[in-house]
């Protein structure tokens, strides 16, 4: 049974990168009870007694709803949601509508899970800097392009519509510590951060982490988006 006063943390995409940092930093602020990862596979976890997997190997947009209020049901008490999901950087190498599958179509069914659950009221979800709706389809797929921010933009308005009734989006630039992120980049983009506009500088797979954390334990009253400056200072109020 969760612990008394304590929401349940849902997760989707804690295998990745950001994945990792964001479930390291949900355990480690000890708010949540239990802490709920949704995932293909099994993730090799090093002593987070409170996380449970719930693992759906068939993980469909038809069959991830279902699961998640499954998931849910099994705890009382509500809930908050977070996603990190996204392909990476093999969008280049794949269709539009294989991209579209994941980033939109796996992100919609979560997001319209955690509503239906009726325990969820605040989704924090990750999407990319440049994110549009009305972007481009043509062209490459590839991280800045105008298909990929079209398919992040398609993503944002599909949790939203199909979502809790808040949703926060965060959208980093180029992401440090990434696996996707190539290291001489990891080495030289923060050279060069005072020169960069705030929205673009890099950020660190820890620190969208940690500005998630922040804005799940002090949830908005509406939904809103999250650039460079809104996750620092997210961060930074959570510190005090």
């Amino acid at each position: 049974m969760a612990e008394m006063n304590k929401k349940a943390a849902i997760i989707l995409g804690a295998s990745g990168s950001v994945g990792q940092a964001l479930l390291a930093e949900v355990v480690r602020c000890g708010a949540f009870s239990p802490v709920l990862v949704m995932t293909r596979r099994a993730l090799r976890l090093q002593g987070e007694m409170n996380v449970e997997q719930r693992l759906v190997p068939d993980m469909e947009p038809h069959k991830l709803p279902h699961a998640v209020v499954q998931a849910l049901s099994e705890h009382d008490g509500d809930a908050v949601g977070f996603s990190v999901l996204g392909v990476g950087a093999g969008t280049a190498k794949l269709s539009l509508q294989e991209h579209r599958a994941v980033d939109v179509g796996l992100n919609a069914a979560f997001a319209l899970g955690l509503r239906a659950s009726g325990k969820v009221q605040h989704l924090l979800f990750m999407s990319a800097i440049g994110a549009d709706v009305n972007a481009k389809t043509t062209g490459s797929g590839a991280a800045g392009m105008a298909r990929y921010s079209r398919v992040k933009g398609e993503a944002e308005a599909a949790v939203k519509s199909q979502g809790p009734a808040v949703v926060s989006i965060f959208r980093p630039a180029m992401i440090l510590g990434s696996q996707h992120t190539p290291k001489i980049l990891a080495v030289v983009l923060p050279l060069f951060s005072a020169l960069t506009p705030a929205k673009f500088r890099s950020i660190r797979t820890t620190q969208i982490a940690r500005a998630m954390v922040a804005a799940a334990l002090h949830p908005p009253s509406t939904s809103a988006v999250y650039n460079y400056p809104e996750m620092m200072a997210l961060i930074g109020n959570g510190s005090r």
